[in-house]
């Protein structure tokens, strides 16, 4: 399976503004059907950048969980605080 970004996407992933992180994480989840544990997500998110060429830093499954924290909007934990399962947020997918 491939994990790309869809051109002319909509709603809160066509911000400019929004951290590439976010929308690889975003991508993700939507391809495990909305949701999926911590450390599934960010070894598919290091498949995404290494098929693109980009380097892998050790801080990767740091960075994810910051952006979990940081775009609460987006992403909840579904089993409640504490879980390692995160999903995208009603409406967000």
């Amino acid at each position: 399976m491939t994990l790309t970004h869809e051109k002319g996407q909509k709603g809160p992933w066509s911000s400019a503004g929004l951290d590439p992180l976010a929308r690889d994480v975003a991508t993700v989840l939507k391809s495990m059907g909305g949701s999926a544990h911590q450390t599934v997500v960010v070894d598919c998110v290091a498949a995404m950048k290494r098929q693109r060429g980009e380097s892998i830093t050790q801080d990767l499954a740091a960075r994810i969980v910051e952006v979990f924290e940081r775009y609460r909007d987006l992403f909840f934990r579904p089993f409640g605080e504490g879980s390692q399962r995160w999903a995208l947020a009603p409406g967000a997918a």
